[in-house]
């Protein structure tokens, strides 16, 4: 991959390389890195150029307080280890991981079985499928890079990343990234975003080494059409619920109506 040459006149690069992986002989990998944060309007350039360069721009964040922006800059990125996105039906895998959520251990789980059916009122343990899709209220690709401009502006350490990729959603996995490797493969958590991507007219633009931020074009309008999309989310990542600071799954919908921001975190 040269993104320079791809790119052509569309933005003017910071300096950067390809990112060798922490597998095989340790080669340069499909992730070209910035040296230095990304700069202000590069995002949306590069996306806009996307069905031309096969190029799927990402703004990258490090793990918190680390100085060596892992995980992209130590290249603790794998690509034989996650599996393909295409190979996984994203409703199945929700599906499956709502009954490992609200499975009961009942010799480490610190909830009760009626406490931690609490979590995910009003469906307890039954799962309510796929929220129906939405149509965007805004145009997504503009919407993303909008919330790429405002993440850049809080002053954010951010680089720029560059993968060949057909979408956010397959950047993830083609990028070699682990994300929450204890919690899922990273191929089904692409599928997922895939299907986000879908239904609610989402776009990746940011990722840390355990975090995941997305633009929303078509976010739910009201409580009704937030709960199974709430639903998905605690499948999805459970730490949004577990930690963060809600009592319940209708509490958590409350904050997805009208919200055209996604923030996934994995403890």
């Amino acid at each position: 991959m040269h993104p320079e040459t791809l790119l052509g006149d569309v933005v003017a690069l910071p300096p950067g390389r390809r990112v060798a992986t922490g597998e095989g002989d340790g080669g340069p990998g499909p992730l070209w890195l910035s040296d230095g944060p990304a700069p202000f309007g590069a995002w949306g350039r590069i996306r806009a150029a996307h069905a031309r360069t096969g190029l799927w721009p990402l703004l990258l964040e490090p793990l918190e307080g680390d100085t060596g922006f892992r995980p992209w800059a130590s290249g603790e990125l794998f690509l034989a280890g996650p599996s393909g996105p295409a190979g996984h039906d994203p409703a199945a895998v929700l599906a499956r991981w709502w009954e490992d959520r609200v499975a009961v251990d009942e010799d480490e789980d610190p909830l009760s079985a009626e406490e931690r059916l609490a979590v995910t009122a009003p469906y307890g343990a039954a799962w309510p499928g796929l929220a129906p899709a939405r149509t965007p209220v805004e145009d997504p690709d503009r919407l993303a890079e909008e919330h790429a401009e405002v993440l850049l502006s809080f002053g954010t350490d951010a680089r720029l990343g560059l993968v060949e990729a057909g979408s956010g959603a397959e950047a993830l996995a083609a990028s070699g990234w682990t994300g929450p490797a204890n919690h899922a493969d990273t191929g089904r958590i692409a599928a997922v975003v895939a299907d986000w991507e879908r239904r609610f007219g989402a776009r990746v633009f940011a990722v840390g080494f355990d975090t995941l931020r997305l633009s929303v074009a078509a976010p739910p309008a009201t409580l009704e059409e937030a709960l199974p999309v709430a639903a998905e989310h605690f499948a999805f990542c459970p730490d949004n619920v577990w930690q963060g600071q809600v009592e319940d799954l209708a509490a958590y919908a409350g904050h997805l109506v009208g919200s055209d921001l996604w923030t996934f975190w994995w403890d």
